[in-house]
């Protein structure tokens, strides 16, 4: 531990010392170990001391400019009173920093864009997962994890219903939100802690438990909720048959006018037995029960009509259960996709359900 110079280490001393660098490490007279040593950014306040087994360390404080001759001083005594309980400042240090690091990370925000949205990635629908988070819950980006509240989210919700969220400065004014939006936001938010919970990042998940406060249903409301999910009547069941049949004959007589009055070269459609995709997509659907994005996916290797099954991936549940699951068809199905596939040219595979423009392209929602 040479040293070339030492002074009491002042405002005054250090002003000198920082228009004329010295050569060597100054120390100070009145601190043991507690010195300043030069360098091409400046004065750095260090301090050397001994561990309990007699090791010989350094303790970088900080800056000259950054910390004052008086501050660095004080933190050069906070750690060799750390020595003289038998502790490594250092260790301390590092041990501070990592912590600070930690909350950081407990955070919300970092924890959304960090470790979530890696994980989220790897989701179909991952993305659209993060930017819900990301707008719903801005003012909460900024919070650790483990100080959400019950009151959180009762304020939350209250301010999302009444139309009070965050916004841009040239947007126009929010409108209230429906209560199963919420829900489908608030959701993704509690798998984002339960997922930092599993990983003891957080002690524990700090909403599980809390619910969002449904609304008290209308007069309205419980008329649509009553009109949602229920088995088709039999006379709508007769009238949706009834109109698959006269769309496609509507279809047919708009193709012999078009025919008869110069476009000869378009294909008879009196000669096959679906018009287009329509009625056998609405067929498959009624018969199977499948939801719209499991047809727009369904492909010719996914269906064997020898065996009546049809073996997938269920598209909603796909990041939750990606193994496909086999379906038996009946009959009627069976009979509408051997006709819709022999109309189809008998492919081998491909989409069932192609894009009429394009068949290489999955067939959209209008």
């Amino acid at each position: 531990m040479a040293s070339t110079a030492s002074m009491k280490l002042t405002t005054k001393a250090l002003e000198h010392l920082a228009k004329e660098p010295p050569a060597d490490n100054v120390f100070d007279t009145d601190l043991p170990g507690f010195h300043v040593r030069p360098g091409k950014r400046g004065l750095t306040f260090r301090l050397y001391y001994r561990t309990k087994a007699g090791k010989q360390r350094v303790l970088t404080l900080g800056r000259y400019g950054t910390l004052t001759a008086a501050q660095a001083r004080k933190d050069a005594n906070e750690a060799l009173a750390v020595v003289a309980q038998g502790g490594d400042p250092r260790a301390v240090l590092e041990a501070a920093k990592a912590d600070a690091e930690r909350q950081q990370l407990q955070t919300l925000g970092a924890y959304l864009t960090g470790p979530y949205s890696a994980y989220q990635s790897r989701k179909k629908d991952g993305t659209t997962t993060i930017r819900r988070i990301e707008r719903d819950f801005a003012d909460w980006l900024g919070k650790p994890m483990s100080s959400l509240t019950r009151a959180d989210v009762e304020r939350w919700q209250a301010k999302q219903e009444l139309g009070k969220r965050p916004r841009a400065k040239d947007d126009p004014p929010p409108k209230a939100r429906a209560f199963g939006t919420l829900k489908r936001s608030y959701d993704a938010l509690c798998a984002l802690l339960a997922h930092a919970a599993e990983r003891e990042l957080i002690p524990a998940h700090p909403l599980k438990g809390v619910k969002l406060q449904r609304p008290a249903m209308s007069n309205d409301d419980m008329a649509d909720q009553a009109s949602q999910r229920r088995y088709l009547e039999r006379e709508e069941v007769d009238a949706l048959f009834v109109g698959l049949e006269a769309y496609q004959e509507e279809k047919r007589a708009q193709r012999r006018s078009s025919r008869a009055h110069g476009k000869g070269y378009l294909p008879d459609l009196d000669d096959v037995a679906y018009v287009d995709h329509v009625a056998p997509w609405i067929l498959t659907m009624y018969y199977t029960g499948f939801r719209p994005g499991d047809l727009f996916g369904l492909r010719w290797e996914h269906v064997n009509l020898d065996f009546r099954t049809i073996r997938k991936v269920i598209e909603k549940t796909a990041h939750h259960h990606p193994e496909p699951m086999t379906f038996l068809l009946s009959t009627p199905v069976v009979e509408v996709l051997r006709t819709w596939h022999h109309q189809s040219g008998t492919p081998r595979a491909g989409l069932v359900f192609p894009s009429p423009r394009n068949p290489a392209l999955f067939m959209r929602p209008a």
